[in-house]
C-alpha cells in the first residue's frame, strides 16, 4: 500500500470538502490552533470499515459536549470519513477526526454555540492489514515496547476531564520529551508511562497499561487517565476467560514486576511490554490469548 490517494497526493476532507493534502488549509485564527480547544478522534479502518464506529462517534460527541459544543459534530461525518477512505483507495487505514471550535478574533472565551462555526477535518493514511496472521495481519509496531516511567505526572480529572479527547496534547508531549532525554546508543525507551498525583500508575503518553501479576490481567482504573475504546475491547474479550480481571491502583513496584505486560491503542491494538525502566516483563499466554481473540474479533468483523 502506498503513502497516496488514488492521484498519487493523500487526499484530506476539510470543512466538508475532498482537498489534496498539499492544499488542505485551517485558518490562523482557529482556537484549536490557538488554544488545543478541540476535539478528536483516532480510527482504524480494517478492509475499508472503521472498527466500533458508534464507539467513536459517542466518545467525539461526549468530549464535544464537555466542551460545550455538542451542535459541532456533523450529521455527515461517518459519510465524510467513508468517502476520505474511499478517494484515497485504502483499504487498511489510520483515520483521525478533529472537530474545532472553528476561528475567532483572539478572545478566550468561546462564542456562543449560536455563532459556531466548527472546523472539522478528516485526515488518513495506510496501515497494514490487521486481523489473523494467517490472514496477512500484522501490526504496526516492529517489537515489544520499551516503556520508561517519567516525571510528568498525568493531568488529574479534576483539571481537565481525563475522558474528552482533546487537542491539547502538552502533557503527553511533555512525558514523550522526556523518553528522548532518556535515550541513548544502547537504550531507546518508545512510551512513556506516566503516573498520577498519589504516585499511581495511570497510562502511557497514548496508550493504556494492562499487566498480569500471578495469573490476574490487572489495568489501572480510570479516574486521572483516558479509558481508551480498544481498552475497553481487552476487558470485555477478558471477561468470559478463566483468569480473573481487575482494575485497581497500583503503584510502580507492582507494575514493574509483572508476569506480563502490553500496552493498547486504537493504532497499536495489543502492543506487548519488552521492558518497564530496563527491567524485563516481555509477554505471556495472556498476552497471546488477548492478542488472538482480537485479530478474530477484526477478522469477523470487518473482513467476512
Amino acid at each position: 500500500m502506498t503513502d497516496t490517494g488514488g492521484n498519487g497526493e493523500r487526499i484530506y476532507h476539510v470543512n466538508g470538502r475532498l482537498v489534496p493534502r498539499g492544499s488542505a488549509r485551517v485558518s490562523v485564527e482557529d482556537r484549536g490552533f490557538r488554544y488545543g480547544d478541540a476535539a478528536f478522534e483516532t480510527m482504524r479502518a480494517y478492509g475499508g470499515e472503521i472498527l466500533d464506529w458508534d464507539r467513536h462517534l459517542a466518545r467525539l460527541e461526549r468530549t464535544c459536549e464537555t466542551l460545550g459544543m455538542a451542535a459541532a459534530v456533523p450529521d455527515d461525518l461517518a459519510v465524510r470519513v467513508a468517502d476520505t477512505i474511499d478517494e484515497n483507495a485504502f483499504d487498511d487505514a489510520y483515520v483521525r477526526v478533529s472537530v474545532t471550535r472553528g476561528p475567532t478574533q483572539g478572545k478566550l472565551t468561546p462564542p456562543p454555540e449560536s455563532e459556531l462555526e466548527p472546523t472539522v477535518v478528516v485526515v488518513a493514511q495506510p496501515l497494514p492489514r490487521g486481523g489473523l496472521p494467517d490472514h496477512g495481519g500484522e501490526p504496526v509496531w516492529d517489537d515489544p515496547a520499551v516503556v520508561q516511567t517519567v516525571r510528568t505526572r498525568r493531568i488529574p480529572d479534576a483539571a481537565l476531564p481525563a475522558d474528552a479527547k482533546t487537542h491539547n496534547y502538552l502533557n503527553g508531549t511533555l512525558a514523550r520529551l522526556e523518553l528522548r532525554r532518556a535515550t541513548s546508543d544502547t537504550y531507546a525507551p518508545d512510551e512513556a508511562l506516566m503516573r498520577d498525583f498519589n504516585g499511581n500508575v495511570a497510562e502511557g503518553a497514548t496508550s493504556n497499561l494492562f499487566f498480569v501479576d500471578d495469573g490476574t490481567l490487572k489495568t489501572p482504573e480510570p479516574g486521572d487517565l483516558l479509558p481508551g475504546i480498544t481498552r475497553q475491547v481487552v476487558l470485555e474479550l477478558a471477561d468470559p476467560e478463566a483468569f480473573p480481571v481487575e482494575r485497581g491502583h497500583y503503584d510502580l513496584d507492582t507494575v514493574r514486576g509483572a508476569d506480563e505486560a502490553f500496552l493498547t491503542n486504537r493504532t497499536w491494538e495489543l502492543r506487548p511490554v519488552a521492558t518497564i525502566d530496563g527491567i524485563d516483563v516481555g509477554g505471556g499466554p495472556i498476552t497471546s490469548l488477548l492478542q488472538r481473540l482480537y485479530d478474530e474479533r477484526v477478522e469477523e468483523r470487518c473482513y467476512s
